[in-house]
């Protein structure tokens, strides 16, 4: 096999210097699994499940701005992926509880840990976003300037051209 090809489109390889490296094409399974796990919906069903089985209203209720498709779809996708265990109860009308699994509760402790250092530089990335929006508006004004300098000199061209 050629240097630095793949063995399969999931295959992850160790680097010569002992990182973890993946396939970043599309049908790479760890990029499928980091792409599920890693969104804000499943991050915040993840977290609330934690220690805890909830309805699926109750989700609904906790997690604001997600529609109910958006919901179902998420919950579907984290069952399937063994994240999370789901349990319907024969009564009218159907009671269907949501838990994270064995697995699910080992990915909220990295969740936990995500959280705790976001939490920890917000004001840092505040700072970032105010000082690259500062930065953005003077270039947008530069480039307007530009521009209305370049359109002055070609208006001046044509009409001194007549």
């Amino acid at each position: 096999m050629e240097d630095g090809t793949s063995q399969s489109p999931g295959y992850c390889a160790i680097t010569d210097d002992n990182v973890a490296q993946w396939d970043p094409r599309e049908g790479c399974e760890v990029r499928q699994i980091l792409d599920r796990i890693a969104d804000k919906w499943s991050l915040l069903v993840i977290a609330l499940l934690d220690q805890r089985t909830l309805r699926f209203t109750e989700l609904r209720r906790e997690i604001d701005g997600i529609s109910q498709r958006m919901l179902a779809r998420t919950l579907r996708h984290l069952e399937r992926d063994g994240l999370v265990s789901r349990s319907v109860y024969p009564s009218v009308p159907p009671r269907v509880d949501y838990a994270l699994t064995p697995l699910g509760t080992t990915l909220h402790a990295t969740i936990q840990a995500l959280v705790t250092w976001t939490e920890a530089h917000q004001t840092e990335i505040a700072t970032a976003r105010a000082a690259y929006d500062v930065r953005a508006d003077a270039e947008r004004r530069d480039a307007a300037l530009q521009a209305a300098e370049r359109d002055a000199i070609a208006h001046d061209v044509l009409i001194g051209g007549r």
